[in-house]
């Protein structure tokens, strides 16, 4: 491996604090494990993207299949605390923050040209929501020719069955599935 990169995927206020808008169960389970592995790379200096989801105040930029939802109670609008990166993981100066409109980090954004000019060879993914943005974010790099590694238990979903579904579907694609424990021997 030569040089990997963290991918944090969508750990922010609105889908994390309890009694947010579309607060995922398994959000807060995740955020140790998730330190534990930040820590490691910061520690030995390699890329960290914060990736988050956000959205115009007049919701013109959610996808189609989330426009009630957002009329109803908007989530992750530009300049509001809960599109920020929630305090336990918040970013530090020389991480990249990159936000997105749609479930994909790759969607309309320049994650994937960002990574080829870092000289980016492996990804790591953690963050939320297993099936959805961790999901297409995990299936688009493997299409863009990314090793993708998956940190098992520094992803959450909405319950266990749901995130264990999805990670068999990843590990059949070819992810490698590891816990945060091995990521340090794994980075070497």
């Amino acid at each position: 491996m030569e040089k990997p990169a963290l991918l944090i995927i969508d750990m922010q206020n609105d889908f994390v604090l309890e009694g947010k808008p579309l607060r995922v169960a398994g959000a807060r389970d995740v955020i140790p494990k998730i330190q534990s592995v930040l820590s490691e790379f910061r520690r030995r200096s390699l890329p960290v993207f914060h990736i988050l989801r956000v959205h115009r105040p007049d919701g013109s930029d959610v996808e189609i299949t989330r426009k009630v939802v957002f009329a109803r109670s908007p989530f992750a609008v530009e300049g509001t605390t809960g599109a920020a990166v929630i305090d336990e993981l918040s970013p530090r100066k020389g991480e990249y923050v990159l936000t997105k409109t749609r479930m994909s980090a790759f969607i309309g954004t320049e994650l994937d040209l960002m990574l080829r000019t870092l000289q980016v060879s492996t990804l790591f993914v953690c963050g939320i929501q297993t099936p959805n943005c961790i999901r297409t974010t995990v299936f688009d790099g493997v299409a863009y020719n990314y090793p993708v590694v998956l940190i098992d238990d520094a992803t959450g979903a909405s319950s266990e069955e749901v995130h264990r579904g999805n990670v068999r579907d990843m590990q059949n694609i070819g992810v490698r599935i590891v816990k945060s424990a091995e990521v340090p021997g794994i980075l070497g």
